[in-house]
Formats: structure tokens, C-alpha cells, sequence
């Protein structure tokens, strides 16, 4: 039993590092299998497809990342703050990756989303799933600034779609340009965003 986990374990560890890299497409089982130093059969014995194993990266990848927002999101410090550190912990999860691998490689979500969301559908369910998840998690932060009077929005689930949806953006552009400043630019976005005066920031701890 502990043998075959470990294989498990090694597949999904090489397939998170090459879609991450490479992407999903450009990736064949052979090459998945020589990556995590396992025989191919053992692919097959843990998952019916390539599409299989993509839900399963995506699925123990969210489980740690839940765990993250949910720690900075559900802390006791004022809402906004939280916020503010959710975006830190982005930018420092990137600058970590580029210094692993010498690029940045984005959100492993949004790049699946973005190169999956027409060919697989139960990729693609998933991913919303998850998306949803994050403005569910933002929406109460949001709702509860909003109710401190800190944020002056129309709608507090839309702007916390929005939210999350400018966290994709410029963890992309980081990618894109390979350079993690871009991700500088979410704080005052974010704040212009939600509508939040000068007086109304929390100091920066």
C-alpha cells in the first residue's frame, strides 16, 4: 500500500509542476509518468485519463490553497487588512515559484481555465466551483467592511467577483511579464475598486 501511494503522490507532484510550466495540452502521459520516475502502467491504475489526473491537481492544489485563504481571510484582523494580506500571500507565493523554477508561473487555476474551459467540462465545472468558492470568501470580508462603512459598493457579492477576478488579472500579467511587480499594483486597485477614502486604510502591519 505505501508503494502505490507513493507513486500516486509522484504523479500528482510531476503533473502539478509540468502544467504549471508547460500547460495541460502539450503534455502526454509518457512524459508525465518519466517525470515522476514511475512505469506508465501505474498511471493508469490510479487514472482513467489525463483529464482524471487534471482533477486531481486541481482538487489537492485548492485543498492547500483553501487552507491559505481561509487562514488569512478568517483571522482577527479588520477586514480590509485581511484583504491586503491575501494579496501579499499571492505575491509571495510568485516571487517563491519564480525563484524554484526562474519564472513566474501564474495561477495554476486561471491558466487551466484559460486553456481547458472549452475542451473538458468537468475541468471546467470544477474550476467554477472553485472561482465561486474564493467570492464566497471575499463576499464575506467585503460584506463585513461594508457593514463597518469602510467600502461603498453597490453589491458586495459583485464586488467581490471583482475582486477575485483583478487577483487573476494580475497574477497573469505577472506571468506574462514574468515579473512579480505587477502584482504591486492589486492594494490600490482593490481600494479604488471598493470604493474605500484615504482615511479608511488600515495602517500596514
Amino acid at each position: 500500500m505505501g508503494r502505490t501511494s507513493d507513486a500516486k503522490s509522484k504523479i500528482l507532484s510531476a503533473a502539478q509542476s509540468l502544467f504549471e510550466q508547460r500547460g495541460y495540452s502539450a503534455l502526454g502521459v509518457a512524459e508525465i509518468c518519466r517525470a515522476a520516475g514511475v512505469p506508465k502502467g501505474s498511471f493508469y491504475y490510479f487514472f482513467e485519463s489525463k483529464e482524471a489526473l487534471a482533477l486531481a491537481v486541481i482538487d489537492e492544489r485548492w485543498a492547500a490553497e483553501r487552507c491559505d485563504w481561509k487562514r488569512v481571510l478568517n483571522s482577527d484582523a479588520e477586514p480590509l487588512q485581511r484583504l491586503r494580506q491575501l494579496f501579499e500571500a499571492t505575491e509571495a507565493r510568485q516571487k517563491a515559484g519564480q525563484d524554484g523554477c526562474g519564472a513566474i508561473v501564474g495561477c495554476l487555476f486561471g491558466n487551466l481555465s484559460l486553456e481547458m474551459s472549452n475542451q473538458a467540462d468537468g475541468v471546467r465545472k470544477r474550476l467554477q466551483e472553485i472561482f465561486d468558492a474564493q467570492v464566497e470568501m471575499v463576499d464575506t470580508v467585503v460584506s463585513e467592511a461594508y457593514e463597518r462603512g469602510e467600502v461603498a459598493v453597490a453589491d458586495t457579492r459583485d464586488a467581490a467577483r471583482s475582486v477575485v477576478a483583478q487577483l487573476e488579472g494580475q497574477v497573469l500579467f505577472a506571468k506574462l511579464y514574468n515579473n512579480a511587480a505587477q502584482l504591486t499594483a492589486l492594494w490600490p486597485s482593490c481600494l479604488a475598486l471598493l470604493g474605500v477614502r484615504d482615511h479608511q486604510i488600515p495602517a500596514h502591519t
